[in-house]
């Protein structure tokens, strides 16, 4: 397989401000840590070719020396191969040796991850799924729709919502990723545009370029959605989907009003244009309810909905659903061919006693989590007064502004101190939002106040610094 050679100035808009230059750690020892972060956090991919050191380090405005010790640093550690005259090519490292990656830390902290840990209630799904399993062992075990009873359970969910739907507009899949990728495959090719909120979902993003697609960024404005740049964008750009994510978007938390949800349902119906919805944090309101699905606001628009276990429930469950026309769900289900054979049958029969059961336990959840949101937002403006967000309405994190692009040397340095941190430029096209990180308070109240009060001096020593040393480049 030919490797795929990523620019210097692609490179450079990734680093963001990696330096940190009060530090004694050796500028080659930083350069390294940079390029791990962007390994490790997916946004320099598997089999991508780096630049050459002297057109990295005419770039970066570092010696070669520098680069090239970095280099060296990185290869030692597992995450570079090089060969003379073909450059480096970024790999993982093999399981069996001792590299010092973020996830081998025994201390660390998960600050870019934002998921909960599973609750009592998936241990009774689990033990209720296995008590029924029995009475399914006459069959052959594939079903490539899904298991019928959580098919209805899912469809009557929908109607309750004002969406009226029937079990066979609904396929369960292997998490709503999944089943976007299924969906990708079945309406675009390679080289089609697909249209995608501004800051987005970044394994939306990956998705989109794994299926050889282009992702094209409508920016998000300081509150709701730019519905005129989401117009002029479908117009000029001829996109085969839009994807976009109304219920407490990732990353920001907003939640799209019943009137935009109308004129984007309306949109669409217009330019013919596919909405892939994904309402995978749906079931996670504080304030109030989201409004009905976005399918429901215009029956003529074409609009794939997407659903999933993983935010409500517990990742682990590995299960989403796809919410369609039935003719879009019986092609879809004969493209999943190539693919796979189905959805584990116990985590059905999991996720329908979850579902059949919800109300006994969600309400708790969500009122957990809005303390943890409030506690969350104290600590903050207590150790980091500099930081402007906005409280999220709903989802499991806050999305962050700082006050420069400092999000990347900010993770850098955090990941030395045992923190991780998702920058913004995970959730961003091409590098942006270095200004930006999204901070997740799934964490108990105990942790998260450890974690601030290690990161605070982290980001004291940033933002402390007078900005000329910052941006001087030194070798």
């Amino acid at each position: 397989m030919s490797s795929r050679r990523f620019g210097s100035q692609s490179l450079l808009r990734l680093l963001g401000q990696w330096q940190h230059t009060s530090s004694r750690t050796p500028l080659w020892r930083q350069l390294a840590q940079a390029l791990r972060l962007l390994i490790l956090d997916g946004r320099l991919a598997l089999d991508t070719r780096l630049p050459g050191e002297r057109e990295m380090a005419a770039a970066l405005g570092v010696s070669r020396t520098t680069v090239a010790s970095a280099m060296a640093q990185l290869r030692d550690e597992g995450y570079l191969v090089s060969h003379q005259g073909s450059g480096s090519v970024v790999v993982l490292p093999e399981s069996s040796r001792k590299v010092p990656t973020r996830m081998q830390q025994q201390t660390a902290v998960d600050l870019s991850t934002a998921a909960l840990a599973a609750g009592p209630e998936i241990h009774q799904a689990y033990q209720h799924a296995l008590n029924l399993m029995p009475t399914h062992f006459a069959n052959t075990g594939y079903d490539q729709q899904g298991l019928l009873a959580l098919r209805e359970t899912i469809a009557r969910r929908y109607s309750a919502r004002g969406l009226d739907t029937r079990p066979d507009e609904v396929m369960i899949v292997n998490g709503a990723v999944s089943g976007f990728a299924l969906i990708l495959r079945l309406l675009t090719g390679p080289g089609d545009r697909v249209v995608v909120d501004h800051p987005t979902y970044p394994l939306a993003i990956a998705a989109i370029e794994g299926a050889s697609c282009r992702p094209v960024g409508v920016t998000l404005p300081a509150s709701g959605w730019d519905l005129d740049g989401l117009a002029a964008t479908i117009a000029q750009t001829a996109p085969r989907l839009a994807y976009l994510m109304p219920d407490f978007h990732n990353p920001t938390g907003r939640c799209m009003d019943a009137a935009t949800r109308e004129k984007v349902a309306d949109l669409a119906a217009q330019t013919r244009t596919t909405l892939v919805v994904d309402e995978t944090m749906v079931d996670l309101w504080y304030d109030a309810p989201p409004p009905a699905p976005l399918a429901a606001f215009n029956p003529q628009a074409p609009v794939i909905t997407l659903g999933s276990a993983g935010k409500s429930f517990w990742g682990g469950l590995r299960l989403g659903w796809i919410r369609a026309s039935s003719r879009t769900i019986a092609t879809l289900v004969q493209m999943r061919d190539t693919l796979d054979l189905g959805s584990p049958l116990l985590e059905q029969l999991a996720t329908g006693w979850l579902m059949d059961n919800g109300e006994q336990f969600l309400p708790a959840r969500r009122q957990m989590l809005a303390a943890r949101r409030d506690f969350c937002a104290a600590l903050m403006r207590e150790h980091f007064p500099q930081w402007q967000f906005v409280s999220p309405q709903g989802g499991l994190s806050f999305w962050i502004e700082l006050p420069e692009a400092l999000a990347t040397l900010f993770a850098t340095r955090a990941e030395s101190a045992g923190i991780n941190l998702g920058t913004g430029t995970r959730f961003g096209l091409q590098g942006a939002f270095d200004r930006y990180m999204r901070m997740p308070f799934t964490l108990s109240d105990e942790a998260m106040r450890a974690a601030f009060t290690t990161l605070q001096p982290v980001w004291a020593s940033l933002i402390h610094q007078p900005v000329s040393l910052r941006q001087k480049k030194y070798i």
